[in-house]
């Protein structure tokens, strides 16, 4: 009986240490970078997200000042710049036919309701410039070198509405370097969307942010998430030293 019990024991405690033990033994693929094969992917750089006047900076604001993700993003995009890598902007914009969708799940129907990333028409910059679906004011010099590449915008979360696979695709590209907002929503659905269609990526944790509430932490979720599934979960400082050693400036 003692014998029974003392192997019931043991089962007991390895099934409650299986999970740390499968933790501890996630490997870390790593990201190798070829300048000539790899993109750096930035999602919604936009007002409406990063800028103290934007519509969801009461939600998101903390989360960006924490991880400095203002600044974070605007060293990748130098860097990369720097060391011949694509920079590739993936945008968030909605026009007016779009508020005739007739459903939605949370964060979607909020987002209409604040008009969030509003545009006065897919074939119109009227009233863009300063909006909330603007890049944010230091970013312009950077994407609007005539270099960098910004795809159609994606509508919900992913690229699955958008062009930006095809856009890395036709440059050859399979490597993936991802920032941008937010961390829980369009970052992490890119990433998983990009996994999906057989690239590598490798997340920059603190150059992205996300919602944070008293009771729910969407940026927690994230990085997690970008833990189970990316080849990499980089810091700003561990995807700079990388692209400078790949491209030797």
């Amino acid at each position: 009986m003692n014998r029974l019990l003392k192997m019931s024991t043991r089962l007991l405690l390895g099934l409650a240490l299986f999970p740390a033990l499968v933790m501890a033994q996630l490997p870390d693929p790593g990201l190798t970078i070829d300048p000539a094969r790899t993109a750096l992917v930035i999602t919604d750089p936009q007002n409406d997200f990063l800028s103290p006047e934007g519509v969801t900076w009461g939600l998101v604001g903390a989360s960006v000042e924490a991880n400095g993700t203002v600044a974070n993003i605007e060293a990748l995009m130098k860097t990369a710049k720097a060391n011949g890598i694509e920079v590739v902007i993936s945008p968030h914009y909605y026009y007016p036919t779009d508020h005739g969708w007739q459903f939605g799940g949370a964060v979607e129907t909020m987002m209409h309701a604040i008009n969030m990333f509003d545009r006065q028409g897919a074939l119109t910059t009227q009233g863009f410039e300063g909006s909330g679906a603007d890049w944010l004011e230091v970013y312009k010099p950077l994407i609007n070198d005539g270099k960098t590449v910004v795809t159609s915008p994606h509508k919900v979360y992913g690229p699955e509405s958008n062009d930006l696979a095809l856009q890395l695709r036709k440059r050859g590209i399979d490597k993936v370097i991802l920032g941008g907002m937010s961390a829980n929503l369009c970052v992490e659905s890119h990433m998983r969307e990009l996994l999906e269609q057989g690239f590598e990526v490798a997340v920059v944790i603190d150059a992205t942010a996300a919602a944070q509430t008293p009771d729910i932490d969407g940026y927690a979720a994230a990085v997690t998430n970008f833990r189970f599934l990316a080849s990499a979960s980089w810091t700003t400082e561990q995807a700079k030293a990388a692209m400078t050693a790949a491209g030797g400036h």
